[in-house]
């Protein structure tokens, strides 16, 4: 039987490894992006078992609200959540947001993990499922109002690879579901994909940005896809992210679907996350 060269040279550096009195090993890929999150993605990485990340994030009002508003400083929309790795793989988390008061949860399970050595995984896989609950009040609380008119829910796929200590890249394939859409313009399911990308600049600082493209036909004219950048600082247990946005909302349902702010017309939003982490159940020496 042949042997093809790749082949012959991963024999021997078996052989050699054995002679030395080692075994090969599987490294996995880590750190690709700072946080869980890009910025308002999710990103490839998963929260560590046993470990609580507490989130705070803000998103301000417009820049060219100008001096008046404090270029935007006088109007904030704000999400509390708090995410928790049951596994190195699997992720949960909730939050609430002021805008449109909505509950959200989410469950991520990271399906590949890149690697090299014994086992050769070329990217990181993960799927991501949320559901958010929007709790203002009825417009016309007389009508015959459901409960599942406020509910809505995401699927997304994430996909994506470190190509170096530096540089990470991720798609994100999306649909979202809204039980309940504002116009006969609107499709009750869209599809959207993700892209974003980061850039170590230092060990502790990196540059980050994302951009959501929505098909055609399924939105109402007025809303735009989103489209962020901005830089994660880490400090420690905490990690700051400072970015540039024109979505106000934090959530999947909210920024895919309901972007209304547009880049050349100054619409775009200062904001931040604070990323805290806190070991709640120490690792197995």
């Amino acid at each position: 039987m042949a042997v093809v060269p790749g082949q012959a040279i991963a024999q021997e550096e078996q052989e050699l490894l054995s002679l030395l009195g080692r075994e090969e090993t599987t490294e996995y890929a880590a750190a690709s992006f700072k946080t869980n999150r890009v910025i308002n993605l999710h990103s490839l990485e998963s929260t560590t078992a046993g470990v609580l990340d507490v989130k705070i994030s803000h998103r301000f009002g417009y820049l060219n609200g100008g001096i008046y508003d404090l270029f935007g400083l006088d109007e904030s929309s704000v999400r509390l959540g708090a995410d928790y790795g049951v596994s190195d793989r699997l992720t949960i988390g909730v939050g609430r947001s002021s805008y449109e008061k909505t509950y959200d949860g989410f469950i991520k399970y990271k399906l590949l993990r890149q690697s090299t050595g014994l086992k050769n995984m070329p990217v990181t896989m993960a799927i991501l499922g949320t559901a958010a609950i929007t709790t203002l009040k009825w417009a016309d609380p007389n009508r015959d109002n459901l409960f599942s008119s406020r509910v809505a829910y995401t699927t997304q796929l994430i996909i994506g690879r470190k190509f170096s200590n530096g540089f990470s890249l991720q798609f994100s394939p999306s649909w979202v579901h809204r039980n309940l859409v504002a116009t006969s313009a609107e499709k009750n399911d869209v599809i959207a994909l993700g892209f974003a990308g980061r850039i170590k600049l230092n060990k502790r600082l990196s540059f980050n940005a994302e951009y959501i493209y929505v098909l055609p036909d399924q939105l109402a004219e007025q809303y735009t896809n989103s489209l962020s950048i901005g830089f994660d600082i880490e400090t420690g247990g905490h990690v700051f992210q400072l970015h540039f946005t024109n979505s106000t909302s934090m959530i999947e349902k909210g920024f895919i679907t309901e972007t209304l702010g547009e880049w050349g017309k100054g619409e775009i939003h200062f904001g931040f996350n604070i990323s805290r982490v806190f070991t709640v159940v120490k690792p197995k020496s």
